[in-house]
């Protein structure tokens, strides 16, 4: 849709640059068929003259600035199109960015979680262990005791 609208411009600028250029070679030729015979023409004529040829050189002046101006605007538009790329590119890499510190988060609070699991199947196992413990120190004991009488019998 933009490129129509450039081209359509683009159109609209060539139309005015060519129209400006036959205004300004017709006036060329104007100018030297009166200044040709400006000899045998009165004061009149010859500032007729005159003046078209400053009008020459001013619809020339124009037609520069207007050509620079094209220039710029085409300018712009490439530099607005590349703006615009850049800005999606930088949205882009920021919403990858974004999914990626979600994914993260979500692997550390999964991690968190796995590791709450091991540490509590491990609190388990030590007071598995620990109770183990006084049931093997309360029958050593036991033993003990009973070895102890057993050998006091003896």
């Amino acid at each position: 849709m933009e490129q129509e609208k450039g081209k359509g411009s683009e159109e609209r600028w060539n139309g005015a640059i060519a129209n400006l250029t036959e205004m300004a070679s017709n006036l060329d030729s104007l100018q030297k068929i009166l200044l040709k015979k400006a000899v045998f023409v009165d004061e009149d004529t010859f500032a007729k003259a005159s003046l078209t040829s400053e009008q020459a050189r001013t619809i020339k002046v124009l037609e520069k600035r207007v050509e620079t101006l094209e220039r710029e605007v085409d300018a712009a538009i490439t530099a607005a199109a590349r703006a615009r790329s850049e800005k999606r590119q930088a949205e882009a890499a920021q919403k990858a960015a974004e999914l990626r510190a979600q994914e993260v988060t979500k692997e550390l609070e999964n991690t968190t979680k796995v590791f709450e699991l091991h540490m509590e199947e491990l609190r388990a196992k030590q007071e598995e262990i620990s109770k183990r413990d006084k049931e093997i120190k309360l029958l050593e004991a036991i033993i003990q005791t009973l070895g102890g009488t057993t050998d006091s019998h003896h």
